[in-house]
């Protein structure tokens, strides 16, 4: 394989390697033979007793750069007291933060689950066989009895099974101990749920209750084979929720000797059923893994194999589409709360009184590719003005605020370079004022969300320089910046949470390689190390990602008594009830796999987060390697979840709720299902855009193809952005994505559908999301699509699943068109594409908002008072914009009046008495516009400034 690496071909073969283990066993317990290998799994066991409750308790874990919550115990030895907890400051609150957690009273405490109780370990003194099982007994203790049996022709791994008898009333924990066990220098690669991976090995025996297990083990893999201890999924039921309280048991790493091995502890102390009389008997069963596969490879495997997981879901309640027109008109509305006056989507379920975006290009996006100018003036051009001047994504204009660090500075551009660059583009480059800004900003650093500071001078930031100039020196640099990126991150497990790339460890992105942006130097360069370091960090990636409980093929039933589910964390706010009828829904579409918990600071709170911008990078990487399993998880995570925004996160009960169309339709009080975050609902509108266009791309087998630029955002918000350039479809070439709302109706809910227009000719590429083939009928908005008696319906791909047609070649048919109306068969999961001949699309906005229009004019400008910045917007044939901020704010100034000429060369004034001081001018033609400023001070002093002159 080209550019492939010692350690990478390694791990091909080890992949490779996929005879049938063998099983045998005797008194030392069961030997996995594998891959050359043989591990003995040995019938040894540790009970811990506690004569009162434990306390059982999330606290957080003092480890450093990373916020995660880790299980802990109270203990009367001050010796074992080895848990320090971390101290929170004031800026970790707000949705998914739980106080009862980070700021509970802090006691003798222990989080290592070997010190969790009095402790006694058990080895079997005898065996028996019968048959297929192995029964093992175990020498008499004092309080207890203990017994177990091996099934060892289990498929696909022996199945353990023990049964624990209390003698005395207490709280017990029976955990599993005889794995094997390696020392760290034998490891090749570990993994703890949810943040040890790579060779991060925890620094203590923490237990991962079951809850926060996306898959109920942890694992060791030796070079050769990848080893765990599974308990059997019906310890981990789909109902209830699974959450602390109804967790059955935890699992862990490191045993008491600071090797790794993999453990099972059931129940867990101080948990669910840990509490015994005389006489209880508690049973468990558990699966002894050895899998001659890495162990992103083990994670699918068990996933596949145990709990069923497949490519699961389908449209059912709405297409995509629907839920993209639906979402972008909540976008406009009210309920949205966007702050006209602020510029930004309020944050008020974190920051009382602040507002926060993520970027500019949302809404840009939404405008071109809907061809939407409202959503352009209401959304994204007050954005750009955002992006471009204030210092952070957070932005309140309460100077005490301490919440999440915002700032109430005028200090910009926040926009990440990469966002410039695609803005640049997006514009014709003719806004030269975007080049000077990301030239600045690869010079320097900046802290843009939270406290994390980023480098300008990376291999991502040169990347995209390239992309917006061309110029190879920046490709060049990019290039020898990754490639030592992958030497020194990528070819080298990790082995610690200090990786510089990552800035603070709390969203999962930080916990992987920069798969995303290595995908995007992989389409830059074709250099296949690039996408094979992609593939690593996706697979990585999905191990984030719920794979358990398993779901069940049954209906649930949902809103009992006419009652949504009421997230505590509102309940504490004021928010009202909400209420939804009860109702039956089948469990699949409940379910949360698919989905990953919101951050490592949050998982225990946040269990599925609807944001799954990962998605479509997933399908798109997947397509790439043919990694089936990439693709599937990205359409677990999009597809038929929601009919509008639904929110933010899946958090104590299952539920329909926000499956409905009105779901965020409601005053922000009166939500109490889960957190709204106004910022996600335009970067989850991009997904679903992302998303719609990749899943067409793939299916075509890259015959449908558009170019794109990158949003980057923050955290975890990052996908491609179309609709600037155009593209091919099935050899139709300079095709522009043209998606307007409800542009077309259909008969089906399975079908969603790419849009794209040139000349007098519609083309649609059709997705059919279901296992069964799909025949609909297809009716065109008349408004928004003229036809006449010589309309007709093409297809361009006979097969309906991609291939090699061309305009002309492998067209079934040509059938005239019925009024607006056709009809399409799309098969299963497959692809239909068509071209609607002598159909005229009513375009609105797009084309002028694209028109390139030559203009060198000036566009920038300074002025010394105020430390004022001036940018003069070309908009294509749309318009100009003057946008003018003070960086200086009302600790100095009053009151600030813009003064600008008009196109008469006629003086105009407006005047601005609040911070922040920022002025927006319209300008109806191009012409040279002078401009200057008049200051009023604190103290009452006028300043009045330099002019300075923009345009042409």
């Amino acid at each position: 394989m080209k550019n492939a690496t010692p350690r990478m071909i390694a791990c091909l073969l080890l992949l490779a390697v996929g005879a049938q283990a063998q099983v045998s066993s005797g008194r030392e317990g069961v030997q996995v033979t594998s891959a050359g290998q043989t591990y003995t799994f040995a019938p040894v066991f540790r009970i811990l007793y506690n004569a009162t409750d434990p306390g059982m308790a999330l606290k957080p874990a003092g480890i450093k750069k990373v916020e995660y919550n880790v299980l802990t115990w109270k203990v009367k030895d001050s010796s074992k007291a080895d848990f320090i907890q971390k101290k929170i400051n004031a800026s970790m609150a707000g949705d998914g933060f739980d106080d009862r957690i980070l700021r509970a009273k802090s006691d003798w405490r222990t989080a290592n689950i070997h010190h969790a109780g009095e402790s006694v370990t058990l080895q079997a003194s005898g065996y028996r066989r019968h048959k297929d099982t192995v029964f093992f007994s175990f020498p008499a203790a004092a309080g207890f009895s203990l017994s177990a049996y091996v099934l060892t022709a289990a498929q696909p791994y022996p199945v353990l099974h023990f049964t624990f008898r209390a003698a005395r009333p207490g709280f017990y924990s029976i955990g599993y101990t005889g794995a094997p066990a390696f020392s760290v220098a034998q490891a090749a690669a570990i993994w703890q749920p949810l943040i040890w991976q790579e060779k991060r090995v925890p620094d203590a025996a923490y237990l991962t209750p079951a809850f926060m297990a996306p898959l109920p083990t942890t694992m060791v893999n030796d070079g050769r084979n990848t080893l765990g201890v599974l308990a059997s999924p019906q310890h981990l039921p789909f109902q209830p929720l699974p959450m602390l309280p109804n967790s059955q048991f935890g699992i862990a790493l490191v045993n008491e000797r600071g090797q790794v091995q993999p453990q099972l502890y059931a129940p867990i102390p101080g948990g669910y059923g840990s509490q015994m009389k005389a006489g209880h008997v508690f049973d468990f069963s558990l699966q002894l893994v050895t899998e001659p596969k890495n162990i992103t490879h083990t994670y699918q495997h068990i996933a596949e194999t145990i709990f069923g997981f497949r490519n699961y879901r389908r449209n059912d309640i709405a297409s995509l589409n629907t839920v993209l027109d639906n979402m972008t008109a909540y976008a406009m509305t009210d309920y949205a709360w966007f702050v006209d006056s602020l510029k930004g989507f309020a944050y008020s379920t974190d920051v009382p009184g602040a507002v926060k975006n993520v970027s500019s290009l949302n809404p840009l996006e939404l405008a071109l590719v809907r061809d939407d100018s409202v959503m352009f003036e209401k959304r994204a051009y007050p954005l750009a003005e955002f992006m471009l001047s204030r210092e952070k994504f957070l932005f309140s204009l309460d100077s005490l605020q301490k919440i999440q660090s915002p700032s109430r500075k005028l200090k910009g551009p926040v926009a990440p370079l990469s966002e410039l660059a695609a803005l640049y583009n997006v514009f014709g480059k003719t806004n030269r004022f975007y080049l000077q800004m990301m030239e600045r900003e690869y010079r320097g650093n900046r802290v843009r969300n939270l406290d994390v500071k980023e480098k300008g001078n990376s291999w991502i930031n040169a990347m995209h320089l390239y992309r917006a100039t061309g110029d190879t020196a920046y490709l060049a640099a990019a290039r020898r910046m990754a490639n030592e990126y992958l030497r020194q991150r990528v070819y080298q497990p990790q082995t610690a949470f200090d990786d510089p790339f990552a800035g603070s460890f709390f969203f999962w992105p930080a916990f992987t390689n920069r798969w995303i942006e290595l995908s995007q130097l992989y389409e830059i360069t074709g250099d296949t190390a690039y996408l094979n370091a992609a593939v690593q960090g996706a697979r990585q990636y999905t191990m984030f990602t719920w794979m358990a409980p398993a779901i069940p093929d049954s209906m649930v039933t949902v809103n009992k008594g006419g009652k949504a589910p009421m997230y505590w964390y509102l309940r504490s706010k004021g928010h009202a009830q909400m209420y939804y009828p009860e109702e039956k829904a089948p469990a699949w579409r409940l379910s949360e796999t698919g989905l990953t918990p919101e951050s490592s600071g949050t998982s225990t709170g946040h269990r599925g987060i609807f944001m799954t911008n990962f998605a479509p990078w997933m399908l798109r990487i997947g397509y790439y390697a043919k990694d089936t399993f990439l693709m599937n998880v990205a359409k677990a995570a999009v597809v038929g979840r929601y009919r509008n925004f639904p929110g933010y996160h899946i958090n104590t009960e299952r539920t329909t709720a926000y499956e409905k169309a009105d779901f965020p339709l409601h005053a922000h009080k009166e939500q109490s299902v889960n957190s709204f975050h106004y910022n996600h609902i335009l970067p989850m509108a991009s997904m679903l855009i992302d998303y719609l266009v990749t899943d067409a791309a793939v299916r075509s087998r890259g015959q449908i193809s558009f170019p794109a630029e990158y949003m980057e955002g923050y955290a975890y918000l990052q996908n491609y952005m179309y609709g600037s350039r155009p593209g091919t479809m099935y050899g139709v070439k300079d095709v522009q994505l043209w998606m307007p709302s409800h542009l077309l109706a259909t008969g089906s809910t399975e079908l969603n559908y790419i849009a794209a227009r040139k000349g007098n000719r519609l083309l649609l590429a059709f997705t059919n999301q279901c296992a069964s083939p799909v025949t609909s009928m297809v009716t065109l908005d008349r408004a928004q699509v003229k036809t006449a008696a010589g309309s007709r319906v093409t297809l361009l791909n006979a097969s309906g699943k991609g291939g090699t047609a061309r305009p002309g070649a492998g067209i079934v048919k040509a059938t005239p068109l019925k009024g607006n109306t056709f009809s399409v068969t799309v098969p299963a999961n497959g692809i239909a594409v068509v071209a609607v001949e002598n159909a005229v699309p009513q375009v609105r906005f797009q084309q002028r908002i694209l028109a390139r229009v030559e203009d060198n004019g000036k566009d920038y400008g300074e002025i010394k008072p105020g430390n004022a910045k001036a940018l003069l917007f070309k908009l294509g044939a749309y318009g100009r914009r003057l946008f003018l901020y003070l960086q200086d704010d009302d600790n100095l100034w009053r009151s600030v009046r813009l003064h600008y000429t008009d196109a008469a060369g006629k003086e105009q004034q407006v005047t601005d008495a609040a911070y922040p001081f920022e002025f927006t001018v319209p300008l109806r033609q191009a012409y040279p516009v002078q401009c200057w400023l008049s200051l009023t001070g604190t103290d009452g002093r006028v300043v009045t400034s330099e002019k300075i002159t923009l345009g042409n």
